[in-house]
């Protein structure tokens, strides 16, 4: 079970930064699709925006409540630790947090095991130890109240404690096992992209737990889980490709061909990421020439990656075989200077993690919560982000229809502070807003879009998940992959430019610094996965300028500031800093 809890609290962590950091965003919950479309709407996903954390507020109990914690009472000990988390009524502090969320979960506290397990494992306010982690998240599972807390939490529909929950009915804590209650949560959490969620589901797909066995359907989420960043089913799935390594079966999936190229592929995805047993697999990959070139050098390195973790990692046993190849590659055939070079490669790896959704934490509030919301005062918090862009040097500009869908308020943050935004005019059908902030800002300017081409360069600028990527504006270059969107739709090119959630609204810039398009969706993964067992891979989508003129018809005072287009191609540097200039962040109440 430790791999479990390791593997968990790894990522789980990730909401104790969010929590921590006030401007850290959380992705929205998935969109169906775009409204007038019915054949779109399985097809098409939009690039929602994502959720922030609350800022600090002052809490007028906040004194009351650490002269309750002090005393000894656990909940007061919950709430002070949430509190410096947040910075509310205190400067925030992660140290002051671990020490009060300590003090309850040495008193048995759920909501301070679960809490304190996060930052064990993330290494806020203390030293990272993954093996602490798991061990408090083992206790708060075991913990009396995970009966009571974890249903409350996962009705309401987070997707983490919708995860721990199956969890909870599939390793039986507190005498409750129910693999088919497991599956239950497990689904309800996978459809929601949390990852974990879509590894157990598969497992319980392939080995008949809760349901019957379904090869498709485990290498369906065998398959979301992997390409959503999931290590262990990298690893998984690089195995299935595998089938054999060195002469032992390392794993059969049905449906899935035996090739190397992919299970290297896939062994390497996990490896970058830490995984022991990718590491071992990739290593024995190099080692037998399979996929790759055999290179011992790489083969060695590998190994002692894996090898390294055997103290901490439950692939021990794996681990420690990958070791043993290593002696024997020491003794039969490699030169000093080969093991050296592998010796100062492996010295010189750095885990890379890779990003992955965090939809369905947009409706997270911390365990604590459920303890204190009438005690202290609970701020407005930010629904979601997104990107816009201007295109008069007065204010006005322009987003997605679906990021400022049900908005009560409206920011924008841009370099000469926040602004609040008013959303003047809408296009459901075809996803456009026009909103205007006061103030001078540099426009980008629109031509229509009937010349462009196909292979046409083409580049965005705007603020994918934030939370994950930063503040900086990011650049996206591509190509158009097709005059035409999903299933032929008219409205939109499908580009090749690497867009995710946040990317919302930005401008589709050519080589000229024109606006040809407003970057709007991607192909669902799921649905795509469903239909043609197979999941897509870059295929996004973008408005087509000529519908957003055609929008900006109907508002002549805007239409009549619009900017005269680039004539000449531009220097790709010019084109990235007018692009960037003219982008700002959208922030969704």
């Amino acid at each position: 079970m430790k791999a479990v809890w390791v593997a968990l609290v790894i990522f789980l962590l990730v909401l104790l930064r969010t929590a921590q950091e006030p401007q850290t965003i959380a992705a929205e919950p998935p969109a169906s699709g775009h409204a007038n479309s019915p054949a779109a709407i399985d097809l098409l996903q939009p690039l929602r925006p994502t959720q922030t954390s609350p800022g600090p507020v002052t809490g007028d109990k906040i004194e009351e409540i650490r002269a309750k914690a002090e005393k000894g009472d656990a909940t007061a000990q919950v709430q002070l630790g949430y509190a410096y988390v947040e910075g509310r009524g205190v400067a925030l502090s992660m140290t002051e947090a671990v020490k009060w969320f300590r003090k309850a979960a040495e008193q048995g506290s759920f909501d301070a095991q679960v809490m304190l397990s996060f930052c064990d494992g993330l290494g806020s306010g203390e030293p990272q130890d993954v093996v602490k982690a798991a061990e408090w998240m083992d206790k708060a599972l075991k913990n009396a109240e995970a009966a009571q807390k974890l249903p409350l939490l996962a009705e309401q529909g987070h997707s983490m404690f919708q995860f721990l929950l199956g969890l909870w009915y599939s390793t039986g804590q507190g005498g409750a096992q129910d693999h088919a209650e497991a599956v239950k949560w497990y689904r309800k959490a996978a459809e929601q992209d949390f990852v974990e969620a879509q590894l157990f589901l598969g497992r319980c797909y392939q080995n008949g737990l809760g349901v019957s066995k379904d090869s498709s359907e485990a290498l369906k989420w065998f398959l979301l889980a992997a390409e959503n960043g999931q290590a262990e089913a990298q690893v998984l799935l690089g195995a299935a490709y595998a089938r054999t390594l060195l002469g032992q079966t390392v794993g059969h999936l049905e449906g899935v061909p035996q090739d190397y190229g992919q299970a290297v592929k896939w062994f390497r995805r996990g490896a970058n990421q830490g995984d022991a047993g990718g590491q071992m697999f990739l290593g024995s990959c190099y080692w037998a020439g399979r996929g790759v070139p055999m290179n011992r050098v790489e083969a060695y390195k590998w190994f002692n990656l894996a090898a390294a973790q055997s103290m901490a990692n439950v692939l021990m046993k794996m681990a420690t075989e990958a070791a043993a190849l290593g002696r024997k590659a020491v003794a039969l055939e490699m030169t000093s200077g080969e093991i050296a070079e592998a010796q100062r490669l492996s010295a010189a790896f750095v885990p890379r993690m890779e990003a992955r959704p965090v939809t369905g934490f947009e409706r997270f509030e911390p365990v604590g919560r459920i303890i204190f919301d009438d005690e202290i005062e609970k701020p407005q918090r930010p629904r979601g982000t997104a990107t816009g862009f201007f295109i008069t040097g007065d204010g006005f500009l322009i987003t997605n229809e679906h990021v400022v869908r049900g908005a009560t308020e409206v920011l924008l943050v841009t370099s000469t502070g926040t602004k609040v935004v008013k959303v003047l005019k809408v296009d459901a059908a075809n996803d456009l807003a026009l909103l205007k902030v006061d103030g001078k800002f540099v426009a980008l300017p629109i031509v229509a879009s009937r010349a462009v081409r196909l292979g046409n360069t083409i580049a965005t600028v705007g603020f994918p998940n934030v939370g994950w990527q930063g503040f900086a504006p990011k650049l996206a270059k591509g190509e158009i992959a097709s005059l035409s969107g999903a299933q032929d739709d008219p409205r939109y090119f499908q580009i090749s430019a690497p867009v995710q959630p946040g990317n919302s609204g930005g401008a589709l810039v050519d080589e000229r610094g024109n606006v040809v398009g407003v970057v709007s969706a991607k192909l669902n993964p799921a649905a795509t996965l469903t239909v043609t067992g197979a999941l897509p891979e870059n295929v996004n989508y973008a408005i087509k300028s000529s519908l957003l003129l055609s929008f900006l018809e109907s508002v002549p005072e805007v239409s009549a500031k619009l900017q005269e287009p680039n004539a000449r191609p531009q220097k790709f540097e010019d084109v990235v800093k007018a692009a960037e200039q003219a982008a700002a962040l959208v922030v969704v109440y």
